[in-house]
């Protein structure tokens, strides 16, 4: 049961025999929400994707305004017969040393200090980004129950200001942890069956589903699909005398085992390939 108020204060479940603590609106009552999450999967944030691309492209254009002094600098450098700044240009300890002395030799180490700290953030930036892009998107599913719970109404407004609509683009939306084997089977009871696999009672529309059952229950069943495809055909090409219709079965049985495998597992088309004609060697041989 989850329980959210404006008064911060231990609260008694009777039901549930255990002890809550409420918390205001806002910040705290958001942040505990998420992490009430067992499973982790109502870590949901923005990548604000619009906002990262811009400060790259500022990163990069003042990058480029340096490269461009650089050439510039070097091109003065080129035509340049002072022997001093030949030095700088040819020793580190030279230049260091000149830069504390001469305006010229200083200028140019300002420049290098500023074009060290902007292209570290560049870089920095771009792996990062690079990072958060391979982050997955929330299910549907969980995305619109936080939105339910999130969304403002009488006496539940969750974040006021900007923030109010701060999950309103699917497309910007990342999810710290995705549960885990997401196959086709395990996406169909998260989204229209989940009330079996439910860990605490709903609240509301809201209810927390248990990622461990639905993965124990999907094994169960996929087991037992496994062995039921594995001894029906056996049993069926045993009773079967015709080669025609052996032929039917194993047919059969070879696209059920196809789609059995496709349905329930995450393998990639070579491994759903590799299975089948390992399945229909087997029927085969017998």
């Amino acid at each position: 049961m989850f329980i959210f108020q404006r008064q911060s204060k231990p609260v008694e479940d009777v039901e549930l025999a255990t002890t809550q603590v409420e918390y205001p609106n806002g910040f705290a009552s958001v942040a505990d929400f998420i992490v009430q999450d067992k499973d982790k999967t109502s870590s949901i944030f923005r990548r604000f994707d619009r906002l990262a691309t811009r400060n790259l492209l500022y990163l990069q254009s003042r990058l480029q305004s340096l490269e461009a002094f650089q050439d510039e600098l070097d091109n003065q450098d080129l035509q340049s017969i002072d022997l001093c700044a030949k030095k700088a240009a040819t020793s580190w300890e030279d230049f260091e040393s000149l830069a504390k002395t001469r305006e010229r030799e200083r200028i140019r180490m300002e420049f290098a200090q500023e074009l060290e700290r902007v292209i570290k953030k560049y870089h920095n930036a771009l792996l990062l980004q690079s990072q958060i892009l391979k982050l997955q998107a929330p299910s549907k599913g969980t995305l619109r129950a936080f939105r339910h719970w999130f969304e403002p109404g009488p006496r539940k407004t969750k974040l006021r200001g900007h923030s109010s609509r701060i999950f309103d683009d699917d497309s910007d939306m990342v999810a710290l942890r995705v549960p885990a084997d997401q196959d086709r089977l395990t996406w169909v009871i998260q989204e229209y069956f989940p009330w079996p696999f439910m860990n605490e009672a709903p609240s509301g529309r809201i209810a927390r589903t248990s990622e461990q059952r639905i993965a124990r229950f999907v094994a169960i069943i996929s087991t037992l699909l496994a062995a039921a495809l594995l001894i029906g055909a056996i049993a069926a090409l045993n009773y079967t005398q015709s080669q025609y219709q052996r032929m039917i079965v194993v047919g059969v049985f070879t696209m059920a085992f196809a789609a059995s495998v496709a349905l329930l597992s995450r393998a990639s088309r070579a491994e759903i390939f590799a299975a089948t004609a390992a399945y229909a060697a087997v029927l085969v041989v017998f």
